[in-house]
């Protein structure tokens, strides 16, 4: 199985900090688009997100839960098939193994799906995405350069302004 990962804040939708209400959720513009290219062409999408504001209190996981639940039948009312949600409820501070930069998250989505990660692409739109991409042996990543992450310094393989010209590289 191949898989295309997504970040969520950054990727999915406009990163405004600890996004925990469906009344902010704003999808990014190409998103359901390239959604539907990486399905034609047959990878798998998995969402790995980084979701600290539960561990600082901001906002609890049911919260995260329901937007994400939201956010999944928005999806599939495009016709898109997400086949899982990993996150990390972990701070900054923690030694977990799933907050990005370290691979948790992508290693438990291969353990549990057979994911052949040399064939599998991370889109991110942090240097964190493209670390813990790198260490689970995801070495075809996409960065995106947006408002808040202006990166042109990257260990990413491709860094683009936008994911919708994604399809000109995923094949």
């Amino acid at each position: 199985m191949k898989v295309i990962f997504l970040d969520r804040d950054g990727v999915i939708n406009r990163d405004i900090g600890y996004l925990y209400k469906i009344d902010d959720f704003e999808f990014i513009d190409g998103i359901f688009d390239s959604c539907k290219y990486f399905q034609a062409i047959d990878y798998k999408l998995i969402v790995v997100t980084n979701q600290s504001g539960i561990a600082r209190g901001y906002y609890s996981e049911e919260a995260f839960n329901t937007v994400t639940e939201w956010m999944l039948e928005q999806f599939r009312g495009q016709g898109i098939d997400i086949l899982d949600v990993f996150f990390c409820p972990h701070g900054e501070k923690s030694t977990c193994r799933c907050r990005k930069p370290r691979p948790g998250m992508l290693l438990e989505a291969q353990d549990k799906y057979g994911i052949n990660m040399e064939t599998s692409w991370m889109i991110g739109d942090k240097e964190t995405d493209v670390s813990a991409a790198n260490s689970a042996g995801i070495t075809n990543t996409i960065l995106l350069k947006n408002s808040i992450n202006n990166e042109t310094d990257s260990e990413g393989k491709i860094i683009l302004n936008s994911i919708s010209d994604s399809y000109k590289f995923i094949k």
